[in-house]
């Protein structure tokens, strides 16, 4: 961790190298946490898949509300990151600690109405006309999970505020802790081990919530015990919720929350949709996106370190330094989902063999996985243009940039294309492709234009001052 660096090579390519070496070294623990986070809902989904077709049910819709609800506290979280590597790279080591601890009360705040919302979500399955003892298993995964919520929200506070002053690996090991416990924990209240009682996806829910708490308390142990946080004062003394800093934390956050709740609602709309279109089409839709959400996370691992590198650069006063750690990020996100690309276009048939070998859907499956193909590179400019704009902290036109891309291009084209003309899942992924390309195209001309706008703006002002 050191707020200063060495002068870089002059060399164009050495630049290039030096940067795109730093922006790995942050991004590469961040992307292996996201994929074990994403191992944890694979393993609830196996596991459960192992007791009963109505646990694995109860498992599956159980968690695809709880993502939704609780995905605006994630994103107004994520705001935890530029706040703090601004003031890293501007050496401002008082206001770290009083973000830090702002965004713990603001974590446990949210955690409130999350709960509220979770306990109180059979109306919502009812709605849903799923058979009682699934209805019944759903709901009692939820009021479980949800108890854990103070706890995950708290985690990433935390996490945020490592990733903001260059610590990425924590997050990692954590993630390690974290799978172990999830599997322990679903074996144990699952299947009824150890003197336990045999919960079913109950169980899961109860293991979630254990592994959101060690997930908390491994962190904060982390970050209270490592010395070097001490000029922080992070946990110097407790104060009351302060408006200031608060006002900051959603001013930046509120929009990316609400960013992240857009994108996990269409798609989840999206496979409602898959659902008027049939099983097979269901299923097909289920494979392609379950690959294509793994390369996401690759990305968005990595864009969270771009966001890093463009607030510390900032925040040190280096626009120029900033603006080049954008571009290469974004350079370096959109190559590797080109390499992705390729992938799902030279291996269909052995990614698609990997979940299923009916004939009937192997088709359909590997024309979706074409199409996923086509967007990976879209997906990689949007959301690494998108987290070099939270470097920069400007939320708000991302947030409406998305909602004009994924709801009023991307999903009004698929449901007239998919639906209406008849094209049926392929059609409905064009309007997904064409909604991602049109937040990859804004994203990165508004990172062009805010950054060429300011440079004009500091250039302007030293002449005058000359």
């Amino acid at each position: 961790m050191n707020r200063h660096e060495t002068q870089e090579p002059a060399p164009l390519s050495g630049r290039i190298a030096a940067e795109a070496k730093n922006i790995f070294r942050l991004g590469y623990p961040l992307i292996i946490a996201n994929l074990l986070q994403m191992s944890m809902s694979f393993v609830d989904t196996v596991m459960a898949g192992n007791l009963s077709t109505n646990d694995l049910a109860a498992v599956a819709i159980g968690s695809s509300i709880l993502t939704p609800v609780f995905m605006l506290g994630v994103g107004i979280l994520m705001a935890v990151t530029p706040i703090v590597a601004q003031h890293f790279g501007a050496g401002e080591t008082g206001k770290i600690g009083k973000s830090v601890r702002q965004s713990l009360w603001l974590a446990v705040l949210m955690a409130i109405p999350t709960i509220l919302l979770l306990r109180n979500a059979y109306p919502v399955l009812a709605l849903l006309n799923l058979d009682p003892e699934v209805a019944h298993l759903a709901d009692g995964y939820l009021k479980a999970a949800a108890w854990g919520i103070p706890g995950f929200f708290s985690f990433l506070a935390l996490k945020h505020f490592n990733e903001a002053v260059s610590v990425t690996r924590p997050a990692m090991y954590i993630g390690v802790v974290g799978l172990f416990f999830n599997i322990l924990g679903n074996y144990t209240l699952m299947f009824g081990k150890f003197g336990f009682p045999a919960l079913g996806a109950i169980g899961t829910g109860w293991a979630t919530m254990i592994v959101m708490w060690v997930m908390c308390f491994s962190m904060l142990g982390y970050t209270w015990l490592r010395k070097d946080y001490a000029s922080f004062g992070i946990f110097d003394d407790i104060r009351l919720p302060d408006p200031v800093y608060m006002k900051e934390l959603l001013w930046l956050g509120f929009p990316i929350g609400i960013t992240l709740t857009m994108e996990v609602s269409m798609f989840a709309v999206v496979a409602l949709l898959m659902g008027m279109l049939g099983t097979t089409a269901v299923a097909a839709h289920q494979i392609a996106l379950n690959l294509a959400s793994i390369t996401f996370m690759m990305a968005f691992g990595l864009s969270s370190a771009i966001t890093i590198r463009v607030g510390q650069n900032l925040g040190r006063g280096s626009l120029s330094n900033a603006t080049f750690s954008g571009y290469v990020g974004i350079g370096m996100a959109t190559a590797m989902m080109c390499c992705t690309a390729a992938l799902f276009f030279l291996f269909p048939e052995l990614l698609i063999s990997i979940y299923t070998d009916d004939a009937e859907l192997t088709p359909l499956a590997i024309q979706l996985l074409f199409m996923a193909a086509v967007f990976q590179i879209s997906d990689g400019l949007q959301v690494s243009g998108s987290a070099a704009l939270r470097g920069l902290k400007d939320t708000k036109i991302p947030m409406i940039v998305n909602l004009i891309a994924y709801w009023i291009i991307g999903f009004s084209s698929g449901y007239f294309l998919g639906i209406h003309l008849g094209y049926g899942p392929k059609g409905l992924w064009a309007g997904l492709i064409l909604g991602l390309t049109t937040a990859a195209v804004l994203h990165n001309l508004r990172f062009r234009y805010l950054t060429r706008n300011r440079s004009r703006r500091e250039l302007l002002a030293q002449a005058e001052a000359g």
